[in-house]
This record gives structure tokens, sequence and C-alpha cells, in this order.
């Protein structure tokens, strides 16, 4: 009885469907359906090639502001040395890579706090204003960005690209040209984070001599020493206010 009624039921929904099917097209078929049409024409004004331009312009700048965010600012040296800091540890994954990048992230916007501020009344409102056009406002926004990588440029780096590409000696960091400045940057804030790193890594390194050398004194070669070593690792870490120190050594490493 109730596959009939199943059936009986599915025989008619389908006998309904049937019959308002067509009323429902033609319904359709009288209302007007909206249509997308994609041109590439030639236009004569120039101020419509123009703002062409500055579109193509602005979506590039923000399909590179992940670059510019890690090689142009100080993001490159704080995320590395924190990183130096979980490695140390041995924390396996603790701090995460969330908390850790959002600090890195936070840190660099209070570094690059002067130099944001310097970009936003020489160039950017000026622009909006109208007092500059958009050339002269990208000119005037890389002038703190270069006085910032500049500072923190070795020499020797700077050097290295400057004569690979037979750029004339700059009297000033306003000369630099960014093509060479920008990789110089990037390799010495590198090294610089690699020596702090190894800084923060020597303490650590002490304690894991020293708890490997007393378990194998004891016969306990079996036992890891890392499960020895960590407690006192973090224990040392907290006691000398670990992470105020790190951040204290970042941000005064800025400042030279």
């Amino acid at each position: 009885m109730k596959r009939w009624l199943t059936a009986l039921f599915v025989v008619g929904w389908l006998s309904a469907t049937v019959w308002f099917l067509p009323a429902e097209i033609a319904q359709a078929a009288e209302s007007p359906i909206p249509g997308i049409d994609l041109s590439i024409g030639t236009s004569d004004e120039p101020s419509d090639v123009s703002s062409t331009l500055s579109i193509v312009l602005l979506l590039t700048v923000l399909s590179l502001a992940p670059a510019i965010l890690i090689l142009m600012t100080s993001f490159t040296r704080i995320v590395i040395v924190l990183g130096f800091v979980r490695t140390s540890l041995a924390t396996n994954q603790m701090p995460p890579n969330q908390v850790l990048i959002g600090l890195a992230l936070f840190l660099t916007f209070f570094v690059m706090a002067p130099t944001i501020g310097e970009i936003n009344e020489t160039a950017l409102q000026p622009y909006l204003q109208g007092q500059l056009t958009q050339t002269e406002a990208l000119q005037q926004a890389s002038l703190p960005l270069k006085k910032f990588m500049a500072s923190q440029t070795r020499e020797k780096d700077l050097l290295l690209f400057l004569d690979y590409g037979n750029m004339p000696r700059p009297t000033s960091y306003e000369d630099i040209p960014l093509t060479a400045l920008v990789p110089a940057f990037a390799i010495s804030e590198l090294k610089t984070a690699f020596q702090m790193g190894f800084m923060i890594f020597v303490p650590f390194l002490v304690i894991d001599m020293v708890v490997a050398s007393t378990l194998m004194a004891m016969g306990m070669m079996m036992l890891p020493p890392v499960m020895i070593s960590l407690p006192f690792k973090i224990l040392l870490f907290v006691l000398v206010d670990g992470w105020y120190l790190v951040v204290k050594s970042l941000l005064l490493s800025f400042n030279t």
C-alpha cells in the first residue's frame, strides 16, 4: 500500500511540473535578462588612458604589497629573531605561527610609524589635495623609505649591488636607486637577524650541554636530554623576562 501511495505521489508531482513548466518558461522569456558586455576599444581622450593606467598601477602595487612589507620594512629582522627564540626554546610550535607573525606585524608598525607618518605628510596628503602628481607623490614617498633602509644597510652590501650594476656612487641616500637599495637592505637584515639569533641560542645551548653531560655521567643515556632541559630553559626564559629583553633588543637595534 505504501509503495502505491509513493508511486501515486511521484506521478502527481511530475504531472504538475510538466503542466506548469511551459507557463514558467514563457514568463521567464517575457522578462528581460541582464547581459554583460566586455569590450576593448580606443579612446581619443588622454584622461581615459591616464585613469586606466592609474588603476593598473594601483593593482600592481597592491599585488606587491607583501613583498614591500617583507623586504622594505623591519618585518624581516623581527620575525626571524622571534623564530630563533622559539627554536632555541624547542617548545614545538609554541607560541604558534599566528602569534609570532601577529606580534611581528605590530612591532613593524610601531617601528615604521615615524616613516609612515612622514610619507603621509610629504606624499599622500599633498597628492590627495591635488598639490602633487602621481609621479611626484611616488618620488616623495620613496625618500622616507630610502632614509630608513639606508640607515640599516651595511655599506659593503650596498656597494655589492652598485658595483654589479655599474651604478655611480651616491652622495646621499636620496641618490641611491631602489633596485640596489632593496636587496642590499634585505641581506643586511638577514645578517643582523642571524647575529641576534646566535646570541639568543648561546644560553640555551649551555643548558642543553649541561643536562646532556649530567645524564651521561649518571648513566641515563636512554633518556632524551630535551625532556629534562626544556623545563629549565622555560624557567630561565621566564625568570629573566625573556620576551621583554628580546623585544627591547629589537627596538634598540633600529635606533642605530
